[in-house]
């Protein structure tokens, strides 16, 4: 769900962008959010839908959420630099990845929760360290020590 978050946050600037009309910064952040959404669909898929379709639950979910998933990769591909609406299909696109997100987060994550098993999690945790989240990327390096700031130099 820490993805979620950090895609809803980069998807928010996306948005931003469209609103203000300027379509050149709002395409180049939504190139910055596609393959962590991309990374994050397969991690997903791998880990958490695989766990809980070899627990035989929620199946019908699953096979929706795939769908949505297909749907917004769908509406990617779709989209059309050159199209008059241009801003009312990357408005689309975002609406239709909050209310994917929202629908796992209220919905399947809480229910696996409590119905996969050990064997069903370990599946998740082996997709996780073969496939490592999207936010282990760009980890800041460790501050420097106080004394070593130019701020302490300084004062």
């Amino acid at each position: 769900m820490d993805e979620h978050a950090a895609l809803v946050d980069q998807a928010y600037g996306v948005r931003r962008a469209v609103c203000a009309d300027d379509l050149g910064t709002a395409l180049s952040r939504l190139a910055d959010v596609v393959p962590l959404l991309r990374r994050h669909v397969r991690r997903e898929e791998d880990g958490i839908f695989r766990a809980l379709r070899d627990s035989g639950e929620f199946l019908d979910e699953i096979d929706a959420l795939e769908g949505e998933h297909g749907s917004l990769e769908g509406a990617i591909d779709d989209l059309d630099r050159g199209a008059p609406d241009l801003s009312v299909a990357i408005i689309d696109l975002l609406d239709a990845l909050q209310a994917h997100i929202d629908r796992e987060d209220y919905g399947i994550f809480p229910v696996s929760v409590v119905t996969l098993g050990a064997a069903e999690w370990a599946i998740v945790d082996e997709t996780r360290a073969a496939q490592p989240s999207f936010l282990l990327d760009h980890v800041p390096p460790s501050s420097p020590d106080l004394e070593e700031s130019s701020w302490s130099r300084s004062h």
